[in-house]
Parts: C-alpha cells; structure tokens; sequence
C-alpha cells in the first residue's frame, strides 16, 4: 500500500497544507482505496478518494469515454480536500468532517439529531452509525500513530524524496498511450500509474486537457517529441452506422474482435449499434499488432486493492490454475493482462490478497515512507502529525479526551502486524 503511496503522497502533502488544513488528511486515501487509484467499490466508487458517481459529478470530475476523472490524482485531490473543508464548515469538528465524508453528510445529520432530540452528546464518539463509520476515524489515527512511532509497531520507513515526483502539462493534440511513454522514455505501466483516469489507448486532448509525467522525464519527452515528425495517434474515432457489426469492423482494420472490444471497454452487457463511438486502427499502423496498455482494466473489486504482483508463466500453468491459486477470476486476469491464451515466460499482473504460495510467518513490515531528516520527504508531514496543537485532529479537542488515541493505539498495533501494512 504505501509502496505506491510514495508516487502521489508529496503532492497531496502540499496540497493540504495550503490550505492549512490538518496533515492527517494526506492519509486519508491509505484508509479509502489503499494508495490505488483503481480501487473500485460495490457503491461505484472510485479513484484514490472513492467518489462516488454523483459526488464526482457535483464536485465538476467528469466521467465519460475517454476519461474518468475520480481516478485523475490532481482533480481528484483537489475535488476531496475541497469537499472535506466544506464538511468542516458545516460540521465545526473535524472527527464529524470525516465522518460525514464516508457514511455521507445526510447521514451523519441524521444521527445528530437523533442524538440531540434524545438530550444525548452528539460527538463522534457518541452517535449511532454504521461499524464502517465508526471505525473510520481510529483506522487513520492508528496510521498517523505507526508514521509518527515506527519503531513502536515494527516498521522501518524508506525515505522519498522531499521534491515534487510529478508535473502536468497540458495537452491539446491526441496522441497514444504507448508513443507519450516512448517519448519519454518511460514504461508504459509508470505512465499509467501517474494518469490512472485513462479510458482509451489515445490520451485525447479535448477530454483529458493534461498529461501527468515524472518531473525528471519531463525535457526527454519535449525534446523527443519535437523531433517526432509522424503521427501522433494510431486510433481514430469511428461512429457505427446502420448495418455494421463488430466482426466486419474487425476484420477490415486488421485487429482481432477481441482486442477491439478490450480497446472500446465492450462486454457482453454493452449495447452497441448504430450512433456508438468506437476507436478503430489507423490503417497501415501498429495499433492493431501491438499490446494494448493496461489502462482499461475492470477495476478492483472490494477488498481486492491490497496490491500487485507480477507472475512470469510457467510451463502447465492455465488461466483457471492461476485463477484459483491468486483468488480471483478468470476475467480480471484477462482484463488486467488483455491476453487469451497463456504463453510460457509471459509477465502477468494480478491485484489482490493472494500472494500465490504459502503464508510466512509476520515480520517486521518495511514501508515505503519517509524519514525525519531534512533531505527528505516527510520532515514536515512526520512533525505536523507529532505537533498537531494547531492543526492536528487527533488533539482531544474534538472527541471525548483520549479516546481516539486508545482507539487508534489499538487499531495501529492490528494494521503493523499485517505484513504489507494493509
């Protein structure tokens, strides 16, 4: 979890610290989606901060073909402190705040006055609401607990750099996945974690108006890119007319049906005639030999966004085999790796709990996270969440003393002894 927290925590770090809000909040997303910005849920929410579709919508993230903006890491950030900073204001206590973010403002309301209509205290502490809920604000006192006293809980911390990890550029022009990550000189799977909202193969101007690169990859992919002097884009957007069919499409661009249905996001509940968008093959490109990138994969099923492992085939090993020794499906392996038939030495990524083998025995996590020491990241973020008279949450102001502390001394001892800090 925290392995790939250190790609989007610097970020969200300065972002809530502009706003002076508490730096505990930067965590949140440990609690929500794991640090995956393709965690999904049962409510369809998604994205680092799990907006739900109509909270997104209300907060100006768009959601359409080519992108998702619930999974863009900035609009995504910016859409939840604002919406977080909103909550406070109308709740005037932060453990209510964060309350309210997860069971729902109305929810919370309810319970309030509920509370205040029995003469009963209507602090976190007191109200009646969901487990989830209740167990909402100890889960991110126990992680603010494990970052502030390692040593406590059996973790050592690897530092990142206290530097920005990212840059947005904007971007007009379609251009595919794979050629922005020649450009830069990057894989396409690192690209992708930095612009996880990608629907399509072709990152498309108009839609998705930014593109998300390291900060050191930055001057490779402006300088390549004004010495490219071909096509941006092996795509192109096709409308169906009356009397075509996916097969005769297929065949005439040269791609498998397949591989075009994973391009377009097509299964079979899709319903697909005349007037639907699809994205077919430039003719005389390698659109239609080349992989696709993985950024249409389903996303994460609930309790499925523990992390990633990459599985090289074997010899004998099949689809169902692998299925049940990582516990997942069959499909999620085919649309997180877009394959049909295994091939001996092929790398598979499979997200989930499932590690594959046999359990070893718990040792002492090591985390990717920072150290206080003044060249890296998290000298600010380690002493706000050890200061915190001013900005913390967990001060004792806002909930009966000490008891979100106890909570989450007992919540943090139970997240440490899990390997993979989940």
């Amino acid at each position: 979890m925290v392995e790939s927290s250190k790609l989007y925590l610097y970020y969200i770090v300065e972002e809530v610290e502009k706003r002076g809000m508490p730096t505990e909040i930067a965590l949140l997303p440990m609690v929500e989606s794991a640090f995956n910005p393709m965690a999904y849920s049962r409510s369809h929410a998604s994205g680092l901060w799990q907006f739900i579709p109509s909270t997104g919508k209300r907060h100006q993230l768009s959601q359409n073909w080519w992108a998702d903006a619930r999974r863009d890491v900035i609009a995504s950030t910016d859409a939840a402190l604002d919406y977080l900073q909103t909550l406070y204001e109308l709740n005037g206590d932060w453990h209510l705040a964060l309350a309210s973010y997860n069971f729902g403002e109305n929810g919370v309301a309810r319970a309030i006055r509920r509370n205040e209509a029995r003469g009963l205290p209507t602090d976190y502490q007191s109200l009646k609401m969901p487990l989830e809920t209740r167990g909402y604000v100890p889960k991110l006192q126990a992680l603010k607990n494990i970052i502030t006293n390692p040593q406590a809980f059996g973790v050592s911390l690897e530092p990142i750099p206290n530097e920005p990890h990212f840059v947005a550029l904007p971007i007009e022009k379609d251009i595919d996945v794979r050629l922005v990550a020649k450009l830069a000189e990057m894989s396409v799977e690192d690209l992708i974690a930095l612009n996880p909202a990608l629907n399509r193969p072709v990152i498309s101007g108009p839609h998705t108006q930014t593109l998300v690169l390291p900060a050191d990859r930055v001057d490779a992919f402006r300088r390549n890119l004004e010495a490219y002097d071909q096509p941006l884009t092996s795509w192109e957007p096709y409308t169906m007319r009356k009397g075509d069919s996916l097969d005769r499409l297929a065949a005439k661009h040269g791609i498998a049906l397949a591989k075009l249905k994973l391009a377009n996001s097509i299964t079979s509940r899709t319903k697909i005639g005349p007037g639907s968008q699809l994205l077919l093959p430039v003719k005389g490109s390698d659109a239609a030999a080349e992989p696709l990138p993985a950024v249409f994969r389903q996303p994460i099923q609930p309790g499925l966004h523990g992390g990633r492992n990459v599985y090289v085939v074997k010899k004998g090993d099949t689809l169902y085999g692998l299925s049940r020794r990582f516990r997942v499906s069959t499909d999620s392996l085919r649309r997180w790796n877009h394959i049909g038939v295994l091939t001996t030495g092929q790398r598979l990524i499979i997200y989930g709990r499932g590690s594959g083998g046999t359990r070893k025995p718990v040792q002492p996590v090591k985390i990717s996270a920072v150290q206080t020491t003044p060249d890296v990241f998290y000298g600010s973020l380690g002493a706000s969440l050890m200061g915190g008279d001013d900005h913390g949450i967990f001060d004792g102001r806002s909930s009966r003393p000490g008891s979100a502390r106890i909570l989450g001394a007992r919540a943090a001892r139970c997240c440490a002894r899990r390997t993979g800090f989940r």
